[in-house]
């Protein structure tokens, strides 16, 4: 069974990852290279995801927990990056590569959040 907090986690974490994927295919439509779209939709995404990621599913979003956050979100982009390069090399385009690996990432970014970023008290 999941947890209530890791149910609100996915609740807001679906906008935060609606807003985050439409950066990034915008970024690539311009014309821009998948690691630079992707490290600019991360950059744009991490102030509005931490203020509701903290405050809707940790309870509270302290400006003291925001480098363990950028941190976090550094060790998703690299991760993000590597794995859309793999899969691209396995032939998916851009769109669908990065799509693919949405869910994985959000299972790890959860878990860096949960233990790294918003410690229980």
């Amino acid at each position: 069974m999941l947890s209530p907090r890791f149910m609100r986690f996915l609740l807001v974490g679906g906008l935060n990852t609606l807003v985050g994927y439409g950066l990034f295919a915008l970024f690539t439509w311009t014309g821009l290279s998948y690691p630079l779209a992707i490290a600019l939709a991360t950059v744009l995404g991490v102030a509005f995801n931490f203020q509701s990621t903290g405050r809707l599913v940790f309870g509270g979003a302290p400006l003291g927990r925001l480098g363990r956050f950028v941190g976090a979100y550094v060790v998703t982009y690299l991760l993000n990056v590597a794995a859309v390069a793999g899969l691209l090399a396995l032939g998916l385009n851009v769109y669908l590569a990065n799509a693919a690996v949405i869910v994985p990432l959000a299972i790890v970014t959860y878990f860096l959040q949960r233990t790294f970023v918003f410690l229980p008290p």
